[in-house]
């Protein structure tokens, strides 16, 4: 019986074409899954999950695509159900744990910090007295800040601070602050597949804001030199998140003399990057996610030299 996986994902359209592609040139039937449609049922025999499409079995692997957005519980539950996978002995790729530590970007830095992984000065907290402390410590110094919603992606409600702290209703009551890094008006997103840095595109420009270069907001995708150094951070970062696959997101400083991690991304997207690479991506992550991840726990066929198995 062939193997079978859940893309789980809130939307299909060109990512989960060329996965599903991908996994049919393994000989390996893959099914999209909505997360919301899933659900924990301890009468549902014999694994107490009810996963669409794989009646009372489970699939061999999941891959995470995408986490629709909704209430504190409901994405709650969400991830339940990833994490309730993985303790079924089901891999998923990337798992829970990892997702949670990027989709928090206080997490995000302090792991960076931790496993020496080089990015900006970074401040998280709730209180509004000492995020204006800080705005005030960086303006003394010249220094501005960055004020980003905690979850958030594709650069939207990112603001350029100067010594006035907005409102932190419109950030859910949390600040998190981060050192602005005026380096160049371009970053680098280079995607790390299985421990390897594979590829690596410049963004360059982007909807109004000449700092902020994220692809989804207008931002020219263009090739790059994917050098030592921003192949060794992007991995460090990867690792220090504990993911499988991440878009890391850098930006050069002239203070270091070296790229710093701005942003893992551990549902990433490679649309303006497959643009700009002769790697087809899709097939790089079903291969790392049949021949490693899965491999390590079953006798899974390896792709071979010159093809397909």
């Amino acid at each position: 019986m062939s193997l079978r996986v859940a893309i789980m994902t809130d939307e299909t359209g060109w990512h989960t074409g060329r996965l599903k592609k991908a996994f049919r040139a393994r000989a390996v039937e893959a099914r999209c899954v909505d997360l919301a449609d899933c659900r924990i049922d301890t009468t549902w025999k014999p694994h107490g999950l009810a996963i669409p499409g794989f009646g009372h079995t489970l699939p061999d692997a999941v891959f995470v695509r995408g986490i629709a957005g909704g209430t504190f519980e409901q994405v709650t539950l969400r991830l339940g159900i990833l994490h309730a996978l993985r303790e079924s002995g089901v891999p998923v790729y990337n798992d829970a744990r990892a997702i949670e530590r990027s989709v928090d970007k206080s997490m995000t830095s302090f792991l960076l910090h931790r496993y020496g992984v080089p990015t900006p000065a970074t401040w998280a907290g709730e209180s509004a007295a000492h995020a204006q402390r800080v705005l005030m410590r960086e303006a003394a110094a010249h220094r501005q800040v960055v004020i980003k919603p905690l979850f958030g992606s594709q650069g939207k409600g990112l603001k350029k601070l100067d010594t006035h702290l907005p409102e932190l209703a419109s950030f859910n009551e949390v600040a998190y602050l981060q050192r602005f890094i005026d380096a160049t008006d371009f970053d680098w997103r280079v995607l790390v597949i299985g421990a390897k840095a594979v590829a690596v595109m410049k963004r360059v420009g982007g909807g109004g804001e000449d700092w902020i270069h994220n692809f989804a907001r207008g931002a020219r995708c263009e090739t790059a030199e994917l050098t030592p150094a921003l192949a060794e951070t992007a991995i460090r970062a990867t690792q220090a998140l504990g993911l499988d696959y991440a878009g890391v997101d850098l930006i050069p400083s002239d203070e270091t003399q070296r790229p710093l991690v701005l942003e893992v991304n551990g549902v990433a997207a490679w649309r303006g990057l497959q643009s700009v690479t002769t790697h087809d991506i899709a097939t790089l992550l079903v291969d790392d996610l049949l021949d490693r991840k899965l491999a390590s726990t079953r006798d899974v066929p390896a792709s071979s030299a010159n093809g397909r198995v």
